[in-house]
């Protein structure tokens, strides 16, 4: 996807780290920790990245947005981080992994993980999941304060795909762009919602 990913992915495959792995999400979890600041529009316009017009449900994106609702709301991402569950008015609904802190994040995308359509993690790889699958399981607790209603008008930029080779490297990775308040403030309120 970018260089930035495909230089941690290969910082992980020297290491000796197995992908998708209670041992691989630590990994990138802690090696993300380090990186202090991403570069979001640079990352958006490098070369090997997928820019998309349109989104499929089950795939993860990574977007500018720009909340309709933002004088009212208490926070919001600028740069969502969702994996698309389905068509909603006027745009879609989607789990934003950014409300999720690291910890959380990491237990949340292996029990997600569960639910692919294959296990190749290659391109045709995708997440299957519905609203009241998420809503239904106590596995997926940490579905609530992520589940988001984005609407295409507020889209800001082409839907950057993440390929499912690299879900882990992009779920751990300091993206989040908060408007509103700190990634701390964040955190203490969706572990309220779980």
């Amino acid at each position: 996807m970018s260089n930035l990913f495909q230089t941690l992915e290969l910082e992980a495959f020297r290491k000796g780290i197995t992908p998708r792995t209670r041992e691989s999400m630590t990994w990138f979890r802690q090696r993300a920790h380090r990186i202090r600041r991403v570069n979001r529009r640079a990352l958006m316009k490098e070369e090997p990245i997928d820019l998309k017009s349109t989104y499929r449900p089950g795939q993860m994106f990574m977007f500018f947005y720009d909340a309709k609702y933002k004088a009212t709301l208490p926070y919001y991402d600028k740069f969502p981080l969702v994996i698309m569950i389905d068509k909603a008015k006027g745009g879609f609904l989607g789990l934003n992994l950014h409300y999720l802190s690291p910890i959380h994040r990491a237990k949340f995308l292996d029990a997600l993980l569960d639910n692919t359509n294959n296990k190749r993690f290659d391109e045709a790889t995708r997440f299957r999941l519905s609203y009241n699958m998420l809503q239904g399981a106590a596995k997926y607790k940490y579905f609530r304060p992520a589940i988001k209603h984005y609407l295409l008008s507020n889209v800001q930029s082409r839907f950057a795909h993440v390929p499912a080779y690299e879900w882990e490297i992009a779920t751990f990775l300091p993206m989040a762009d908060w408007s509103g308040a700190s990634s701390g403030t964040v955190y203490k309120d969706s572990k309220r919602k779980y």
